[in-house]
């Protein structure tokens, strides 16, 4: 039997992890991109999928991706991430570039270069994970935020662009999230990772997996525009009630 084509991008842990297990088990063939192609290789062999190496900050590599695959009626914009926790009086401009360049651009080239095989799907859905960061602003978030911010105008401008197209539109703005999102944001400084999730009980990669996976598994009529989530002690970005 034919499965649908479900594509992932940063799909070697955390969120994009959890999303390809998830998407395999509702009965989709998962195409996992990630940079860590060993690590998605092995993901694969336990879900039934494929896993082709994927850098979002390289156009040859989006273009090689996408050659790679043979259709596709689901693509989840996962890839992406935070550098830096600095106020704008120190702001470090190669931590910007690489939030603007992963966050943004790397979702501005996967998904443009795969919309022509979703519209031919006859049935497309693109789903974009941004975060609580693209609608508030934090203090010493600024790099992180405005590439949010700018990642989350670019996937709701389609849902104009897209309109009497055979294609679906779904953000996914989560909240607080532990994964390796923190380790990575603060350089691989496990203790200041664990900081930020200390007295709280966040929310896991699954849970947002469950929510994605919810989403594109509705009827073709009904499109979930923005979804947000957030653990029940977290009101906003900077209000938390740690126990």
């Amino acid at each position: 039997m034919n499965r649908p084509t479900a594509v992932v991008t940063g799909a070697s842990a955390g969120i994009g992890e959890a999303t390809a297990r998830r998407l395999a088990a509702e009965g989709f063939h998962v195409v996992l991109g990630a940079r860590r192609l060993d690590r998605i290789k092995a993901i694969a062999a336990e879900i039934d999928a494929t896993a082709i190496e994927l850098d979002v900050t390289d156009a040859r590599s989006v273009t090689e991706f996408v050659a790679a695959i043979d259709g596709a009626r689901v693509l989840v914009n996962n890839a992406g991430g935070a550098r830096g926790l600095d106020p704008v009086l120190e702001a470090d401009e190669e931590q910007w570039r690489w939030m603007w360049e992963t966050n943004v651009l790397g979702t501005l080239r996967v998904t443009k270069a795969l919309l022509p095989a979703l519209i031919a799907s006859g049935d497309g859905h693109v789903v974009t994970v941004t975060s609580i960061a693209a609608f508030e602003a934090y203090d010493n978030g600024s790099g992180y935020t405005s590439a949010k911010h700018a990642q989350s105008a670019l996937h709701r401008t389609l849902r104009g662009e897209l309109l009497g197209q055979p294609v679906r539109i779904t953000e996914v703005l989560p909240g607080m999230v532990e994964t390796d999102f923190s380790v990575n944001r603060f350089d691989g400084d496990a203790e200041r990772a664990a900081a930020v999730y200390r007295g709280v009980t966040p929310l896991t990669a699954d849970d947002v997996a469950d929510v994605i996976a919810f989403a594109v598994t509705r009827p073709s009529h009904v499109n979930l525009d923005q979804i947000v989530l957030k653990p029940r002690a977290q009101a906003s970005a900077s209000r938390v009630h740690r126990g």
